[in-house]
């Protein structure tokens, strides 16, 4: 059974890395897997749309204006799932996370061993983040770990994939930011969640959109909100993308 795959990126002024970072995005890594690349563009001021097309998105959707990296992401989750994907994968356009390891990322949604997978830098190698940003990504993960009663390495990641029950259920409720509310809301839904390691490696072109204050005071009411109001458990069809084995695959290319 053929699985259409959509890439998607969020991507606000990132004209410096968007091309780069779809480049590196395996298009042939499975005789059963299509992959299509989505861009969504977040209000972008500079040359981001064009260097997207240059580079070969297969779609591009532009926000009216800068809405939030939540806001990004929900659209992005929707629009693969009116384009047809069967699953989703989100990877940020700052090129820190390895496009490379996209198949990496879906072997165990392949496999029908979850449904949400996140690739997970302090299981892999992480060079350059700074202090304060590691602190407080091992505060924001240990705090999510603790309230789904799951262990989890990295909570924050900007790289994860969605099987399309996720891809449909997952709801973000603000805009400002996704990371922490996504995850909360598709275990507490009976997602199944895995973490594959993956090489990560701090941006040298650009600039984060995070700022450490305004971030810690965004997040928690967000978690607070999110654990505050009730979910409904979702019936899981564990093998809805399961392909043919390993045997099958072909070198990402």
């Amino acid at each position: 059974m053929n699985q259409l795959v959509i890439v998607f990126l969020p991507a606000h002024n990132e004209e410096e890395t968007v091309g780069e970072v779809i480049s590196k995005i395996p298009r042939h890594f499975h005789p059963e897997v299509t992959v299509e690349v989505l861009v969504v563009d977040d209000g972008s001021q500079d040359g981001t749309v064009a260097a997207a097309a240059a580079a070969g998105a297969d779609h591009i959707i532009s926000l009216p204006a800068n809405k939030g990296l939540g806001a990004a992401v929900r659209e992005g989750l929707f629009r693969c799932d009116k384009l047809g994907a069967d699953i989703a994968v989100m990877i940020d356009a700052d090129n820190e996370y390895p496009a490379w390891q996209i198949p990496d990322l879906l072997e165990p949604l392949l496999n029908g061993e979850a449904d949400y997978i996140m690739g997970s830098r302090f299981l892999g190698t992480i060079r350059g983040m700074r202090l304060n940003r590691r602190l407080g990504n091992y505060f924001f993960t240990f705090l999510q770990s603790v309230l789904v009663g799951k262990r989890i390495a990295d909570g924050q990641s900007g790289m994860r994939a969605f099987s399309k029950q996720a891809m449909q259920h997952a709801d973000i409720i603000h805009d400002y930011n996704y990371a922490q509310v996504i995850t909360l809301n598709l275990i507490r839904k009976g997602f199944r969640m895995k973490e594959v390691p993956i090489d990560y490696q701090v941006r040298s072109k650009g600039q984060s959109f995070i700022k450490f204050k305004a971030y810690m005071l965004a997040v928690f009411p967000a978690i607070v909100k999110e654990m505050s109001r009730p979910v409904g458990k979702i019936t899981i069809n564990p093998t809805a993308h399961a392909v043919k084995s390993d045997r099958g695959k072909q070198k990402a290319s």
